[in-house]
């Protein structure tokens, strides 16, 4: 595996070593940055003049006699009071994209150098219920963010905390007891079958339960068989799951997302372990007895009569709720799982339960300087409208029929250019659903988790505009230029002099390791998306103004564009990847 330094840690340590010769006893941060005066300027010297009480710009001055120029740095000069405009040599951008090359797989990015266990709660759907647009982000960004986060040598484990524990199975259980063969057994039924059948026992079991007070009775009673561990109600709740898990495989397969079962660990899962939390908690102090229910008390947390908003760990009545199974699974994920790391991509309007479970966490000592928690709270899918995404009919917009009409308009889009391309109709069914999915995912992930976004199916699968399909297709037509240039692997020429539009993407492919290792530390794969889009607008800005194939250029020339089209092919690739998003090879 190669290593490559980018010419952002380069020029910074140049940089860095003059302000150090200059003055020796200073903090010498340059603060560099990308700019649109040169390629990148530095402002650090403002701030240090100030210190030293010099004149800036003289400082500034004496810092550029000391750079070592050499093969990085072409030209530098001071601007304004103080300010360093930097240019680097043509040499050095294809130098060091050469180098990156060299190591396909990671192009040249180098994994963290103390990389730890990241727990991802994400994706959690529950059982015996249908999955809606309410599910989507959770589980797209959740994935997205594991894929970034193995790029960089973290270990992801996954938990996907689904609802499968409460009262509500009281009712389901006891219909199929009184009900018996209701559910066929989940190896007889497909993803389609097994909801059809749990919603039908639920509208069942719904009705008989609204309309039956001695029904009523039974299923509050089969509750507490339930959670009293009562074998015939567990295998009864047990094929609630397992049907369940049918219908969530086919649903997560359409995402186009690998879901491990062993990763997928409910609410029932943290049931026995919740009477210890509640008695640790108690023990040390951090949770108190308040009219009979065991609470957790924020100063800084109160309502709006001003009285201080409890943490719930134990109701009055001896019953568990949320909190309770999410500080026991705190206390699993850190204590058996060695977590380093706990991020949780839930529903945004879940922060202050978030915030008051880790600081309880925190005061038990559950989480602290070495293991910390995230809460990645996203916001709403909206409509058109900019309202909650509804039907027309005012329901929840179920998941799945809105993924399959994704894939029904990119079929459509892709149908369209299937011909000219040269395409089988199996490859415009499969690319189509990659088109489809990608155009959803990237939608979600390009718009910043914690913001609301409009879900319009039009502007997700335009060919225009931040699209992934723009992407896509920008890969699909390098892929299509490499395959005209036979194939040949293409060699890089540091020697040549760049025009403009080929400096611009040299410098940008050349900072996407440092751009990904930022939005990962962030956990903001809407920086990676926005990356990946200026990407191929920058391509699509050389490839207008720079002949690759036709009309044809001088041959090392040549070379030297097909390795940079194959390069950012890479880097699209690889960055597309990592956001789970397919990109074809014909398109």
């Amino acid at each position: 595996m190669t290593s490559v330094t980018s010419l952002t840690d380069l020029v910074h340590q140049r940089l860095a070593n003059a302000l150090s010769a200059t003055l020796p006893e200073a903090d010498a941060d340059p603060l560099l940055r990308r700019s649109d005066r040169a390629d990148f300027q530095a402002n650090g010297i403002l701030a240090l003049a100030k210190k030293a009480k010099a004149n800036p710009r003289e400082l500034a001055t004496q810092v550029v006699a000391q750079v070592e120029s050499g093969d990085v740095i072409k030209d530098i000069e001071v601007s304004g009071p103080g300010f360093l405009n930097i240019t680097i040599s043509d040499k050095a951008i294809i130098a060091n994209l050469a180098e990156r090359y060299t190591d396909p797989a990671r192009l040249g990015v180098p994994p963290k150098k103390n990389p730890g266990i990241t727990v991802v709660d994400y994706a959690q759907p529950n059982v015996a219920k249908e999955m809606h647009v309410g599910h989507l982000r959770s589980a797209v960004i959740g994935d997205a963010l594991r894929g970034m986060l193995d790029f960089t040598g973290e270990r992801t484990i996954g938990r996907h905390h689904i609802g499968d524990w409460g009262t509500q199975f009281g009712m389901l259980i006891q219909y199929l007891v009184e009900n018996p063969g209701e559910l066929a057994p989940p190896e007889d039924v497909d993803g389609e079958q097994a909801m059809s059948n749990l919603n039908r026992v639920y509208k069942a079991s719904r009705a008989v339960f609204d309309t039956d007070e001695e029904f009523k009775e039974r299923a509050r009673k089969r509750v507490v068989a339930l959670q009293s561990g009562d074998k015939e109600t567990l295998e009864l709740w047990q094929q609630f799951v397992d049907e369940s898990k049918v219908y969530f495989y086919s649903v997560f397969e359409k995402l186009d997302m690998e879901i491990r079962d062993e990763e997928i660990v409910g609410e029932s899962a943290y049931n026995e372990g919740m009477p210890e939390t509640a008695r640790l908690l108690e023990e040390m102090g951090v949770a108190e007895r308040s009219d009979g229910a065991l609470v957790v008390f924020f100063d800084e947390i109160r309502g709006k009569d001003d009285k201080p908003v409890p943490l719930i760990v134990q109701k009055a009545d001896g019953g568990f709720g949320y909190a309770a199974s999410d500080l026991t699974a705190i206390r699993n994920r850190v204590v058996d799982l060695d977590a380093t790391t706990l991020l949780y991509v839930v529903d945004v309007r879940q922060s202050l339960h978030f915030r008051m479970v880790f600081e309880t966490a925190r005061r038990a000592g559950w989480l602290g300087d070495d293991v910390t928690a995230h809460n990645m709270g996203y916001g709403t899918v909206l409509g058109a409208d900019g309202k909650p995404f509804k039907t027309r009919q005012g329901e929840t917009v179920k998941l799945e029929d809105l993924l399959d009409e994704a894939v029904e308009r990119a079929t459509a889009v892709v149908r369209e250019k299937a011909e000219k391309v040269g395409l089988t109709e199996e490859e415009i069914v499969e690319n189509g659903r990659y088109v489809g999915i990608g155009a959803v995912k990237y939608a979600d992930l390009s718009t910043s988790p914690s913001r609301d976004y409009k879900f319009d199916l039009d502007q997700m699968v335009s060919l225009n505009g931040d699209t992934s399909v723009y992407l896509q297709y920008a890969y699909a037509r390098i892929k299509s230029i490499l395959r005209k240039a036979d194939d040949k692997r293409p060699t890089a020429h540091p020697e040549l002099e760049l025009a403009p539009a080929e400096r611009a993407l040299g410098l940008h492919l050349d900072a996407f390791g440092d751009l990904l290792a930022e939005a990962t530390a962030e956990y903001a794969p809407h920086k990676l998306t926005a990356y990946l889009y200026q990407l191929a607008s920058l391509f699509t800005t050389f490839y207008d103004q720079c002949p690759v194939i036709k009309p044809e250029p001088p041959k090392d020339i040549a070379e030297n564009r097909l390795f940079l089209c194959d390069l950012t092919a890479r880097t699209l690739h690889r960055g597309m990847a990592l956001l789970g998003i397919r990109t074809p090879e014909k398109l």
